[in-house]
């Protein structure tokens, strides 16, 4: 989903770094052999998680929704040398994938996979963080929270992918619609959390900045 107009998007894209070859390649199977292709994060918010990261330059970082481990290689570019990348997915089938892709980068030895539920696994982790991305089932955003905000560092980085849902967050709410429901409760939450100061950018499907005090 795209707020801007199709133009200045374009724009936007072209006048921003572009993906390594590994992530063209890693994209090109993805969409080849995976479904659902449209969850990856992309050239250009990749490149945005990538600058971010590397802002940051974070020892100890928690992915929280792995799919084909596009996202997390982007963020492994900014992490310290002895850093560590933990990410989490409860698909076992894209593990292969996943792992195929981190031997192949520089980062193999940083990035710690995890398959499973994500509320579970978190608590059997026992670094802190400097750096959390959550981009997974929608309707456990707040539950994550919870789950991470005591184990983040000071000044640590909570990034929050789908925050704008298409557009269904200004929208009438249907009943039936519990996944816009629980990221607008969300929304709300990270907002108001004095633990936390918050942005919400309108890149791409809204991706949130929230800063631990």
């Amino acid at each position: 989903m795209h707020f801007l107009p199709e133009k200045i998007d374009d724009y936007v894209v072209a006048h921003s770094q572009q993906e390594p070859d590994l992530l063209k390649e890693l994209t090109k199977e993805t969409w080849q052999k995976v479904l659902n292709p449209r969850m990856l994060s992309g050239t250009f918010q990749g490149r945005v998680l990538a600058m971010i990261t590397k802002l940051i330059n974070p020892k100890t970082i928690l992915e929280i929704g792995t799919y084909t481990g596009y996202s997390a290689l982007c963020m492994a570019e900014g992490l310290q040398e002895e850093g560590m990348l933990h990410t989490i997915d409860k698909n076992e089938e894209l593990e292969e994938l996943q792992t195929k892709y981190f031997q192949k980068s520089p980062y193999a030895n940083n990035i710690k996979q995890y398959v499973g539920k994500a509320l579970d696994i978190i608590p059997t982790i026992t670094e802190t963080f400097d750096l959390v991305f959550i981009d997974a089932d929608k309707s456990n955003y707040s539950n994550y929270f919870h789950k991470v905000i005591d184990k983040m560092n000071s000044g640590g980085i909570i990034l929050s992918d789908n925050v704008l849902w298409s557009g269904k967050v200004t929208e009438a709410l249907d009943p039936k619609d519990e996944d816009t429901r629980m990221l607008l409760a969300y929304n709300k939450l990270l907002c108001e959390d004095e633990r936390i100061e918050t942005v919400l950018l309108p890149i791409r499907d809204g991706l949130t900045i929230s800063r631990v005090k």
